[in-house]
């Protein structure tokens, strides 16, 4: 199947379409209407041509897709408050659940950060662990990946990241129907596997490894300089601000995945985060499979072609 540039996330009850000048979000209200909030969008990397360089244009796109991100989730979660409040008979505050919603994300991020980039650092320091550069990294980074997994693994228990997970599900069928040249209906998307090569979930695998690689050699580079292993403090400073080049590296490793799917090598390259999709996608039903169909046909702007088709 040819790789195409459309890309997603599954939010509260719906889920997101990114295509290469539109993004579109679709969600499910209670009453069982599909409301849909589409914005056209062109990246940085293609209105500038050095932000489109490459490893530069991951480091730009993580950026966009974490704002477009937390957008379309508070969007969402938004659209759900309401429901709940029209069956309570409240009236619903926008600026009270935006506020809510900014402080959540706010504190989600902080936590993040901490969580993934400063406990494993912290445990491998209280371990014991050699300074050593490559050892050190890959205790953290083995700490890091494990608390990865047992992170999601602990979340799908619950009900509610269920069907978020059934919904990133629903998001990967549509796109593989899209794909291989399928009208897309959640008939024919149901039979599409629910694990993708291009999946975020495989990106942030790959981000795990490739930064035990890429913090080892600054670790080196800086006891080189110094003539003594960076302390706890500054060897996450370090690490943190080299981020956006890990990202950035493992952005063109994701999409050389994408591209290439086909061949033996990357198949068996890409089957950690295969494996881990297992988890964060779960087999959808056809009204949620309706919905990521929804969000993608408006993101490629299918549903105006409809429209006019319909009324000649």
């Amino acid at each position: 199947m040819p790789d195409s540039n459309v890309g997603g996330q599954a939010v509260i009850e719906g889920v997101m379409m990114r295509s290469k000048d539109r993004v579109s979000t679709a969600v499910r209200r209670a009453s069982g209407e599909i409301v849909v909030k589409s914005e056209d969008f062109l990246s940085y990397t293609k209105r500038n041509k050095v932000l489109g360089l490459p490893i530069i244009r991951g480091a730009v796109s993580l950026v966009e897709m974490l704002v477009i991100g937390i957008k379309t989730l508070n969007y969402s979660a938004s659209i759900a408050a309401e429901d709940i409040d029209k069956a309570e008979g409240k009236e619903t505050s926008q600026k009270t659940n935006n506020f809510v919603l900014g402080l959540t994300v706010v504190i989600a991020l902080g936590l993040g950060i901490g969580i993934f980039f400063f406990l494993p650092l912290l445990f491998s320091s209280l371990a014991g662990v050699s300074k050593e550069a490559l050892s050190f990294n890959l205790v953290a980074g083995v700490i890091r990946v494990c608390m990865f997994l047992l992170y999601v693994w602990g979340i799908s228990k619950f009900k509610e990241f269920r069907r978020v997970f059934e919904y990133h599900g629903a998001e990967h069928k549509s796109i593989f129907a899209y794909e291989s040249g399928e009208e897309l209906t959640p008939q024919n998307a149901v039979n599409y596997t629910r694990l993708h090569p291009r999946c975020g979930t495989s990106f942030i695998l790959i981000v795990a490894i490739f930064a035990i690689l890429t913090y080892s050699v600054s670790d080196t580079i800086f006891y080189m300089i110094t003539g003594y292993p960076p302390a706890l403090l500054t060897r996450f400073l370090i690490h943190f601000s080299l981020l956006p080049i890990v990202a950035g590296v493992s952005y063109e490793i994701l999409k050389l995945s994408g591209k290439t799917r086909d061949s033996k090598f990357t198949k068996f390259m890409i089957q950690p985060g295969l494996w881990l999709q297992r988890i964060t996608t779960q087999e959808p039903d056809l009204s949620q499979l309706e919905v990521a169909i929804s969000a993608l046909k408006h993101s490629l702007r299918m549903e105006t072609i409809e429209k006019t088709e319909a009324n000649q």
